[in-house]
């Protein structure tokens, strides 16, 4: 199988020496993505769910860059700084996984990339 790059301006640009995502054969694999707009390269302003709904948003798009879409993904893994943003951080997930969602793991980091408050990885599959 070729490993094959997934690369889109739709999302953030990768922030060091790593692709957006990589799919091999009908799996893809996303790195973890945290709250930049990709138009200015910045941290979205706002609380946890304003930027949990831009990961999402970063998410999707290379999603759709790598022919595949939210329903297709199996598993996401959650980094937050902070547990206490569980409850807020879940309200904004299930907008975007309401049928049924993917496996996943939660957890709390130290500090994330940029000091982001949430960074969520996933991987999917394609038809």
């Amino acid at each position: 199988m070729e490993k094959v790059v997934i690369s889109t301006t739709a999302a953030p640009a990768a922030i060091g020496p790593y692709s957006q995502a990589i799919r091999i054969g009908n799996l893809v694999f996303l790195s973890g993505q945290i709250p930049i707009m990709p138009a200015t390269g910045e941290i979205v302003q706002g609380n946890v769910q304003v930027q949990t709904r831009q990961v999402l948003e970063n998410l999707k798009c290379i999603l759709t860059a790598a022919g595949t879409s939210l329903d297709k993904v199996i598993k996401t893994t959650i980094f937050m700084k902070d547990m206490k943003d569980y409850a807020a951080i879940n309200d904004v997930y299930k907008e975007f996984f309401s049928d049924k969602p993917p496996a996943r793991a939660a957890v709390q980091a130290a500090r994330l990339p940029k000091d982001a408050n949430v960074e969520i990885e996933a991987i999917a599959f394609c038809v």
